[in-house]
C-alpha cells in the first residue's frame, strides 16, 4: 500500500484533522496523481454533514500531476498535468456507459470520496489529500494554458452547468437566465456567454449587478421587483438554476418562453412546483448530476479554447476547516481552492 497525508472529517465535524491514510498500489490501467489542488464544493459541506458515525476525507474536484503510472497505461507519463471529477469508475458496459455517461451508469458509478471500488470493495478517499490513485480513463489531461488552481472546480462545477447548457442547444440566440451567483452559478454565466448567449442573472440582490456584467451578463433581474418579474415573462430559453437553498420556483418557470427549460441544479429535495405551471407553455424541468467522460472531455477543450476557469480564493489546505465554515455562511466569492502542497512531509 501507498501512504498519504490527508485532512479527515469526523463525526460530522467541519473541524478537520490531518492524518495518514493509505492509496493502493498501482494497477496496470492506474496513474498515481499527486494533488496540487482541490475545490471545496458545498456537497463536500452536505457529505460531512451526513456523516456522523464514522470518518471522511472529502473533496471531488482536483488537478494534479501525475507522479507513477501502471504498466498498462498509454495516455499518461510522469510530469503530465491532469484533472479528475466526482466519479472514478464505471460498470463501463451498461448503455449510460456505452455512451460516455458514465455519472448515469446502471450499476452506480464509483464516487471520487465516500464510493465503493468496484475491485477491493474499499471505500474511496477524496482530494483533499497529497496523493490520489485513479483509473487512466477517469483522469482527463489538463489542457495548456489553463491556471490548475482555477481548473479544478471546472470538474464538479463546470461540468454541472455544462451539461444542462449542451442539452438544451445552446448557442449564439439563446436567452439564458442563471439564478444563483455562486460556485455554480458564476461558472455557468462564463460558459453560456462563451457559447454565444444572451445571459441574465437573476437575484434577489442589487448589490451584484456589477459581478454578473463583469462575469459577462448583459443584465441583472431583480427577482424582488414585480415589475422586473413582469416584464420578463417568457423571456428565456433556459434557466439554471443553482440557488443551494430550497426555494419558490415557479416565478423562474413563469419566465420561460414555450418549450423553455429549467434545470434545477443546486439543492437536493421535493421539487415546489405545479404541473399546470409547466403545461402552460410545454415548459421542462430537468437536472444534471455532474457529468460523463465524454461531456467532461468536451468541458476541458472548451475550457481551454476559452479561457475560461473558476473565480477562485485559493487558501492553503491548513485553513480547510475555516474554508468550509466560510463556505457555509455564502463568504466566498466563487469558490473556495485548497493549495495541498503544505502536506508535504517536512
Amino acid at each position: 500500500m501507498r501512504t498519504t497525508s490527508a485532512w479527515q472529517s469526523s463525526n460530522g465535524s467541519t473541524d478537520l484533522e490531518r492524518v495518514r491514510i493509505e492509496r493502493r498500489d498501482l494497477r496496470e490501467d492506474d496513474l498515481a496523481v499527486r494533488v496540487d489542488y482541490c475545490g471545496i464544493c458545498h456537497s463536500d459541506l452536505h457529505m460531512i454533514h451526513r456523516t456522523t458515525d464514522g470518518t471522511l476525507v472529502p473533496g471531488h474536484e482536483f488537478t494534479g500531476t501525475v507522479t507513477a503510472i501502471g504498466s498498462a497505461v498509454t495516455g499518461f507519463a510522469p510530469g503530465d498535468q491532469v484533472a479528475v471529477g466526482t466519479i472514478v469508475d464505471s460498470c463501463g458496459t451498461c448503455r449510460a456507459c456505452l455512451a460516455g455517461r458514465e455519472n448515469y451508469c446502471e450499476a452506480y458509478p464509483t464516487l471520487t470520496y465516500n464510493g465503493t471500488d468496484r475491485i477491493d470493495a474499499t471505500t474511496t478517499m477524496g482530494g483533499y489529500s497529497r496523493e490520489y490513485v485513479v483509473r487512466e480513463s477517469f483522469a482527463y489531461p489538463l489542457p495548456a494554458g489553463l491556471d490548475p488552481a482555477a481548473a479544478a472546480p471546472l470538474m464538479c462545477a463546470g461540468i454541472t452547468v455544462w451539461e444542462p447548457l449542451r442539452a438544451a442547444g445552446i448557442g449564439p440566440g439563446s436567452r439564458v437566465a442563471v439564478a444563483g451567483l455562486g460556485g455554480l452559478g458564476h461558472l455557468a454565466v462564463k460558459l453560456a456567454v462563451a457559447l454565444g448567449a444572451e445571459v441574465t442573472v437573476l437575484s434577489r440582490s442589487a448589490d451584484k449587478e456589477a459581478d454578473a456584467r463583469a462575469l459577462g451578463a448583459s443584465r441583472l433581474l431583480l427577482t424582488t421587483d414585480s415589475d422586473q418579474l413582469a416584464g420578463a415573462a417568457r423571456r428565456f430559453d433556459l434557466i439554471l438554476d443553482t440557488i443551494s437553498a430550497t426555494h419558490e420556483v415557479k416565478p423562474y418557470i413563469d419566465l420561460l418562453d414555450i418549450d423553455g427549460t429549467i434545470s434545477l441544479l443546486g439543492f437536493f429535495g421535493p421539487i415546489p412546483a405545479n404541473v399546470m405551471d409547466l403545461m402552460m407553455g410545454s415548459k421542462k424541468i430537468t437536472s444534471s448530476g455532474t457529468g460523463g467522460r465524454k461531456g467532461t472531455a468536451e468541458l476541458l477543450a472548451f475550457c481551454g479554447e476559452h479561457g475560461i476557469g473558476a473565480d477562485i480564493e485559493l487558501v492553503p489546505s491548513t485553513q480547510v476547516s475555516e474554508a468550509l465554515d466560510r463556505l457555509e455562511r455564502g463568504d466566498v466569492r466563487y469558490r473556495f481552492v485548497l493549495d495541498l502542497a503544505d502536506l508535504d512531509e517536512k
